[in-house]
């Protein structure tokens, strides 16, 4: 914009000469007023160039004056304004994209309030912003907005539950699904604040005399035996699984009425292999079983819940167990035959069985004796007897009747039931655990082939299950003697040797006996 008018190249005066001609002219009125020439002190040129001078700066700062004035005005109506674009796509113009952020949030908010039991996402695409200035620009921030969110979506995000490949619920996310299969695990066992790593936490079922008495008993491992799968998919808010309702298809499963009639050469622990569950749940549903006797035609009822997953705890059980005082028998001649004197009192020690007990989803699958320390020994209680040797006669200390032996199930109630003796696997060659005179051998009902030995001091072993005899009725044997081979003979789960001890009539528990 031009403001000052520069002298015509076409002779005319311009505004600089004019105001010379007009001071030339004054002065020379002035002069005739007063009748006196005009006279004019210094250099009249000189002056006239001042002048000219001064009149210019002062045109140059009402140009300058006016020129500030305008940027200020076009600075102060220029506004900064964004142009909008969705996946590179131009959307309109906003004032502040902080609207956007408004308009998302409350999209994702309204679909959180309609659907508040699962998890909502909103596809709103890239969104992305160019920033611009503009003299008076004035961006129509609404239909931006408008055209936006006519291009908004919503919907639901669960995560799929798998069991084996076969869908079983929707979570409403990972984390849920996540916490519902924790739960499952924990229903049998919950994580130790000790260092030594989870425990348990309730046991549904008393299946064993380990599990009843036990001093010390923590996990050592908690698995589910299934593939368990969670996926994460875009879903119908209406099928998203409550979460109560994914945790009882999960651990309650179904249960479905099973019954089973007892065939010939059946016994409890080959029917439970048979059926896949344990032999507690045969016990538990059929309470009108004897020790381990069934009978050809009884109808058992095999029923038991069956979840989705199959939760397997691996169990490490600590139980003391009294050591029987042992006695050593020292001849003497000066006593007469049948005739006895204790010389050194014996006491009983201490030792510290450790089993380790796996079950699934509760129930007892496999029991086996890991190891057994001796935590106070016992005191060998010194007995003098008269010279006289009675044939057959026990000693009254008791080995180990299998060598390389393995403990599989120990003394005590199993399942409801009174186990009387020890359950053993090792080497072929059943041992007589004392000396003694054979008082049976032949076949007892539920105990199949069985040796009974006669100790002749008030105890009495019992050794069930073999395969073949190796002594007869009235044989008078010594500790270590062979009696027969181990088998599976009578209600046997399995090749084992049934080891029981009785005194004065009454079973004991072998495990405070046999220490060599």
């Amino acid at each position: 914009m031009t403001l000052g008018t520069p002298p015509s190249k076409n002779g005319k005066v311009g505004p600089a000469n004019q105001a010379k001609a007009a001071n030339k002219q004054d002065r020379k009125l002035k002069a005739q007023d007063t009748g006196r020439p005009l006279t004019v002190s210094g250099n009249p040129l000189r002056w006239l160039r001042h002048k000219a001078v001064w009149m210019t700066a002062a045109a140059l700062l009402l140009l300058a004056t006016a020129g500030y004035g305008i940027d200020r005005y076009i600075q102060a109506n220029t506004v900064t304004y964004y142009h909008l674009y969705q996946d590179g796509e131009l959307i309109g113009e906003i004032a502040d994209p902080a609207a956007v952020d408004t308009l998302l949030e409350q999209r994702l908010h309204e679909a959180y309030e309609a659907n508040p039991q699962v998890h909502m996402e909103l596809e709103a695409g890239d969104i992305s912003y160019i920033r611009d200035r503009g003299f008076k620009a004035a961006p129509d921030t609404a239909a931006a907005l408008e055209a936006l969110g006519s291009r908004l979506s919503t919907h639901a995000v669960g995560y799929e539950v798998k069991v084996n490949g076969k869908l079983i619920g929707i979570a409403k996310d990972e984390q849920t699904a996540q916490k519902v299969l924790q739960q499952v695990q924990d229903r049998y066992a919950i994580e130790s604040v000790q260092a030594k790593g989870p425990q348990v936490m309730a046991l549904s079922h008393k299946q064993s005399k380990v599990d009843a008495n036990a001093d010390e008993r923590e996990v050592t491992a908690v698995e589910i035996l299934e593939e368990v799968g969670t996926d994460r998919v875009q879903v119908d808010p209406k099928r998203v699984t409550d979460e109560d309702e994914l945790f009882r298809r999960l651990a309650e499963g179904t249960q479905q009425p099973i019954t089973y009639t007892v065939q010939p050469g059946d016994c409890i622990g080959c029917i439970a292999t048979k059926f896949g569950i344990s032999s507690q749940v045969i016990y538990q549903n059929n309470p009108w079983i004897e020790g381990d006797t069934i009978d050809v035609g009884q109808v058992l009822d095999l029923t038991v819940e069956r979840p989705a997953v199959t939760v397997q705890t691996v169990e490490q059980v600590k139980e003391s167990i009294v050591i029987e005082t042992p006695i050593e028998i020292r001849e003497h001649p000066e006593l007469m035959a049948g005739t006895s004197k204790v010389v050194r009192p014996g006491q009983p020690g201490k030792k510290l069985a450790t089993y380790k007990l796996i079950k699934q989803n509760g129930y007892l699958m496999h029991e086996e004796l890991v190891e057994e320390q001796v935590i106070v020994p016992p005191v060998t209680e010194v007995v003098l007897k008269g010279t006289k040797v009675i044939t057959g006669e026990g000693s009254g200390s008791f080995a180990w009747p299998v060598k390389n032996w393995r403990q599989t199930s120990s003394f005590g109630p199993r399942w409801g039931r009174q186990h009387k003796g020890l359950d053993l696997v090792g080497s072929k060659s059943i041992l007589s655990s004392d000396h003694g005179v054979v008082e049976f051998v032949g076949t007892r009902n539920g105990y199949g082939k069985t040796v009974i030995v006669d100790h002749k001091n008030g105890y009495k072993t019992l050794y069930a299950h073999m395969s073949a005899f190796s002594v007869e009725k009235g044989d008078i044997v010594e500790k270590g003697d062979k009696l027969g081979d181990m088998g599976n003979t009578g209600r046997s789960t399995g090749t084992h040797l049934h080891f029981e001890i009785h005194k004065d009539g009454e079973p004991q528990n072998p495990s405070k006996y046999l220490n060599d």
